[in-house]
């Protein structure tokens, strides 16, 4: 390879020229006297080592034609945290003779772009070399820094490698999206994360077989991992040392459990893992899934989500998945907006499941958004007409002399409280858009309401 990644982790790269191959990278050392973290000394150094994503490595598949082949074409590398995008961007660097260079988003701006482009320009003039460009946290450049890149992009003066852990349809401009192939990788599966643990533990160069690892603790380390191969690999080896320190070397469950406290819930509040969480959350509880329901929930506190949020989108979700077929639930949900903002984190969790078990739980019906929708829709549509003169305001002087409120009659004063009278726009006579449910409290109104229209309009 022609150059590294310093500490050869997603994170803080420097511009850097091509050096030697570090130690991490010396197979035939010692792993125990290398400083480098375990997840970095595992890291694949060939397509055949990467574990997961045979979706893009399968016989023809882009990326795989891309590494064997040293076709030159700008990769957006999208998927979540230790799916393999620095390996992936390491190894299309590792093609024939290019100059490697790795910028990151959080620490370089349009100057550092354009030096980097100028030293592009003359190694392809002088040195007929293509420099590959990695930035990793791509989404985290603005719109100015991200059209820097569009001419050294469009021309090839650089091979573009960027990596993003949110979609780029939201996060990348346009321009820059459509001169790039989108390779989407995936979480690691169950099977992906214990095959990497196992040559972990085996490999010279991970633990070189020092430790044993229980089949509990290695599913224990699975499911903390949840799909993130460097969360796995990191945890695995914060296990290793606590019993290298007792001077045991059997893993087990307590083992692990004394490494690590508590899982990192893989979510972005400022990305689509979080769109994609509370999506789920109000879908699940539209479904009447009140297990699913609580579990998002979980999630999103877990991660650090503002409670304000979730409690904003469940009284939306109130009115508009269950309206009237529970009126209480509403009310239920302002009630815990309030909680929230009078109580706060952590006794808030409470009142946010409550109301989240009730909206699950309740009979549900679109009626309300659906009979609002539609009225607007007319609406805008120029569906309005005069108010009818007798609806008119009649509280001032000269009211009566223009027709206004003249005729109307007071519903109060009929035994029924209802009474034949025309309310909406002559073009819109007869035109009805709420529709009960008949599920819930909207049984009685699907029973009731045919029977007001019939009187409010006159119809036998």
């Amino acid at each position: 390879m022609s150059a590294e990644m310093s500490g050869g982790a997603e994170g803080l790269f420097e511009l850097h020229e091509p050096e030697p191959a570090t130690p991490m990278e010396d197979v035939g050392g010692d792993p125990a006297r290398t400083t480098a973290p375990l997840a970095v000394r595992m890291r694949p150094r060939s397509l055949d080592e990467v574990v997961g994503q045979a979706h893009l490595l399968r016989p023809g598949a882009p990326l795989r034609r891309l590494v064997e082949g040293g076709a030159a074409a700008s990769v957006l590398l999208y998927g979540p945290p230790g799916t393999g995008k620095t390996t992936i961007a390491r190894l299309l660097a590792g093609v024939g003779s290019r100059h490697f260079v790795a910028l990151s988003a959080l620490s370089s701006g349009v100057k550092e772009l354009r030096a980097v482009i100028d030293d592009a320009r003359r190694r392809r003039d002088r040195l007929d070399q293509q420099t590959v460009l990695f930035i990793d946290e791509v989404h985290r450049f603005s719109k100015t820094q991200q059209d820097a890149l569009l001419g050294a992009v469009e021309d090839r003066l650089v091979l573009l490698v960027a990596a993003t852990t949110e979609n780029p349809s939201f996060s990348v401009v346009s321009p820059l999206l459509s001169r790039s192939l989108v390779l989407q990788l995936q979480s690691l599966t169950e099977d992906d994360v214990r095959s990497l643990l196992r040559r972990a533990v085996a490999d010279p160069r991970g633990l070189g077989g020092a430790v044993e690892l229980t089949s509990e603790a290695e599913n224990a380390l699975i499911r903390l991992a949840s799909g993130d191969a460097r969360r796995a690999l990191t945890a695995l080896e914060a296990a290793a040392d606590g019993v290298a320190g007792t001077g045991d070397t059997e893993i087990d469950v307590p083992a692990v459990e004394r490494a690590v406290t508590e899982a990192t819930v893989r979510y972005d509040r400022q990305g689509d893992q979080h769109y994609d969480v509370i999506s789920a959350f109000i879908k699940s509880i539209r479904g009447s899934d009140a297990d699913a329901a609580l579990h998002y929930l979980a999630r999103m506190l877990v991660a650090g989500e503002d409670p304000r949020f979730i409690a904003r989108r469940l009284m939306v979700h109130a009115s508009e998945d269950i309206g009237l077929a529970d009126p209480t639930a509403l009310q239920a949900a302002v009630a815990a907006a309030q909680v929230v903002q009078l109580v706060g984190l952590p006794e808030c969790r409470i009142a946010l499941a409550q109301v989240t078990l009730h909206l699950a739980t309740a009979p549900k019906s679109n009626a309300v958004i659906t009979g609002i929708d539609e009225a607007m829709a007319d609406v805008r549509a120029g569906a309005t007409g005069a108010v009818p003169p007798h609806l008119r305001d009649g509280h001032y002087a000269g009211a009566e002399k223009l027709g206004n409120a003249v005729g109307y009659r007071y519903p109060h004063n009929t035994p029924e409280g209802v009474l034949e009278q025309q309310y909406p726009p002559d073009a819109l006579v007869g035109r009805d858009y709420y529709r009960p449910s008949g599920r819930g409290g909207e049984r009685l109104l699907a029973e009731r309401l045919p029977k007001l229209r019939r009187a409010i309009r006159g119809e036998n």
